[in-house]
């Protein structure tokens, strides 16, 4: 932002931090995202740094925002989807959880919502009746 790198050091909150439950799915997802980054991590060498962070670029360094907005803009051209702001993909999430049955208290853990009212605000089941906007 501004020519400066967003990197947070520390999370948001103090709960930011705790962990959470995640589905057989993501699970799958990160192992196969942790083989990717020990291809790019060989294939760097001494080049590499060892961030700790999940997604990096091809050396280990964090990825610059304006960067991952263009890189999924462009799989979403390739998968042939709309395309979404990268901080939408969070209510995606939340009608995926919806349409897999996932329990609202444990949606609302994944998407660290503190309350199970905001949660259910702000991600509706897809499935049920829309509430009329007056009685």
């Amino acid at each position: 932002m501004g020519g400066q790198l967003l990197h947070r050091e520390t999370t948001k909150t103090d709960r930011s931090a705790d962990s959470r439950s995640l589905l057989g799915m993501c699970i799958a997802a990160l192992r196969s995202r942790q083989k990717i980054q020990e291809e790019a991590s060989d294939a760097a060498g001494d080049k590499w740094t060892d961030s700790g962070l999940v997604f990096t670029t091809k050396w280990g360094t964090p990825i610059e925002p304006r960067n991952l907005s263009r890189a999924f803009d462009a799989h979403c051209n390739s998968a042939g989807v709309p395309r979404i702001r990268v901080h939408d993909t969070r209510h995606t999430c939340a009608s995926l959880l919806a349409a897999l049955d996932v329990h609202p208290r444990v949606a609302m853990h994944i998407l660290r919502h503190a309350d199970l009212r905001d949660h259910e605000r702000l991600h509706p089941d897809p499935r049920r009746p829309a509430r009329p906007l007056t009685d």
